[in-house]
């Protein structure tokens, strides 16, 4: 525990539960549902404990407090509630399975299969890392095992191949633009699809809170829906780095070689490794409905599809109960998502969401913007405010519902609203070096100085959400969804 930022954080949350005014129209229980959520959020934001013991901390004070519920039963029952959403076990249970992506070796593989392709280039590596880091996150919702565990040692040896080390003052060879791209994939990436990073499923419970369930994102309604945008943007993303930050080596005769001597060195494709591409073409199957088209027993829901993925590994020894137990990862963010989404969900039904979503709709409307206007100034809003968040997870959290519920007084098209402002989640990852968990560990391996990671940060913000608004506009309006 850090004692600076912990202390912070409950202070914070006993001036909200005992010194500020509980306003008119807001149940007070609500209000002290808001001063623990807020306390949590800071203690996110302020490290001040790994966020699972923060999350234990939060339910057992949720409980204690009785806030939600007058009996001490109902209390515990409504902290521990969530525990029972199936979006949260969809995330933690495919967070089990990308295990067997590191565990087996078929991540780097990818990796430097795409390189072997498109490495003759600077720009052909650039993208080869990009669509290497595309076909990893639909069943990759660590964003940052994905583009900092599995991508980044990648990036970092093709680097070195060509003697672009930020100890030796090379970086700006080959391996600051390298680096640059390697992370810009992983927001765009993670607004691809539901199991892309953690947070997405909260986006969706939100949404579907919001609107009474009349919009419930599936996995394969927001895979398509994406789909486009994110492919321009990754299209886009390379070039504009380029255009950025270009590299010293222009030409890479030899990464293809390079890329080539390393999946000699990993061997054939072992059998594990042609069981766990099995497994993912089986999940990408499954989420995307395509079994369900011709025999529509074959019909489940995305959780389960996690579990049947999960299933097949364990029974074919891909991975072992051992690796089930260990993975940290998973079992922490199945232990705060839950607590936060209870948190979320309680200071909805409570009414202090709609509140809260309501002063800002009056705070908008009084200055007497367009709906359209309104509608881009709470996105913008939404997007920058990520300079003061170290957690996508808090971010959203804390800010989604009530921007979205503000948007939607205010006229806007649900849909759309919810595809813009869940893309946003993503992309708003661009903008800093602690924007998210893979932020620091691409910007601590010192190839890009921090001017220049703000720099290209922003303007891929820009792209990125342009990108999104026009070419998003148009498929969804093909699609039918708007």
């Amino acid at each position: 525990m850090k004692p600076i930022p912990f202390t912070i954080a409950v202070l914070i949350g006993l001036v909200i539960w005992f010194v500020i005014p509980v306003p008119a129209g807001v149940d007070p229980n609500a209000w002290h549902l808001l001063a623990i959520f807020v306390a949590t959020i800071a203690g996110i934001i302020g490290k001040a404990m790994p966020i699972g013991a923060l999350a234990m901390i939060s339910i057992a004070v949720v409980a204690a407090t009785q806030v939600t519920s007058d009996s001490p039963g109902g209390a515990i029952r409504d902290a521990l509630s969530s525990f029972s959403n199936s979006l949260i076990w969809l995330i933690g249970v495919s967070i089990l399975i990308s295990r067997g992506i590191l565990k087996t070796g078929l991540g780097q593989r990818i990796g430097y299969s795409f390189i072997s392709l498109f490495g003759k280039r600077t720009i052909g590596i650039g993208y080869a890392l990009s669509l290497a880091e595309l076909t990893l996150a639909p069943v990759t919702p660590s964003n940052t095992a994905r583009g900092g565990a599995v991508m980044h040692p990648v990036m970092r040896s093709i680097a070195s191949s060509f003697d672009s080390r930020p100890e030796e003052g090379t970086e700006g060879r080959i391996g600051r633009y390298l680096a640059l791209v390697n992370y810009h994939a992983n927001p765009i990436t993670s607004a691809m699809f539901i199991t892309a990073t953690a947070p997405n499923p909260l986006v969706v419970q939100l949404v579907a809170d919001a609107t009474n369930a009349q919009i419930s994102l599936s996995w394969s309604t927001w895979a398509l829906a994406m789909l486009l945008p994110g492919l321009a943007a990754i299209l886009l993303m390379p070039l504009v780095i380029y255009f950025l930050s270009p590299p010293e080596i222009k030409r890479t005769p030899d990464a293809a070689t390079f890329a080539r001597e390393r999946l000699q060195k990993l061997g054939p494709i072992s059998r594990n490794e042609w069981i766990m591409l099995g497994v993912f073409l089986v999940l990408l199957l499954l989420w995307a409905g395509i079994p369900e088209m011709i025999v529509p027993a074959l019909a489940f829901d995305s959780t389960t599809t996690a579990f049947i993925g999960l299933a097949l590994l364990l029974l074919t020894g891909v991975l072992t109960w051992e690796d089930v137990i260990t993975e940290k990862t998973a079992w922490d963010t199945i232990v705060w998502f839950s607590a936060l989404v209870m948190m979320a969900t309680f200071l909805n039904t409570m009414g202090l969401t709609t509140w809260f979503a309501e002063q800002i709709q009056a705070a908008v409307t009084a200055s007497g913007m367009s709906t359209t206007m309104a509608m881009a100034v709470l996105i913008i809003v939404y997007l920058y405010a990520h300079y003061f968040f170290a957690s996508t997870t808090a971010h959203i959290s804390s800010l989604f519902a009530p921007f979205y519920m503000a948007g939607l007084g205010l006229g806007a098209d649900p849909m759309l609203l919810a595809l813009l402002m869940a893309a946003t989640s993503s992309i708003m990852m661009t903008l800093t070096h602690y924007a998210t968990g893979t932020s620091p560990v691409i910007f601590g391996s010192g190839y890009v100085t921090l001017p220049k990671w703000w720099t290209v940060g922003f303007v891929m913000s820009i792209v990125n959400m342009i990108v999104w608004v026009t070419v998003g506009l148009v498929w969804w309006n093909v699609l039918g969804l708007i």
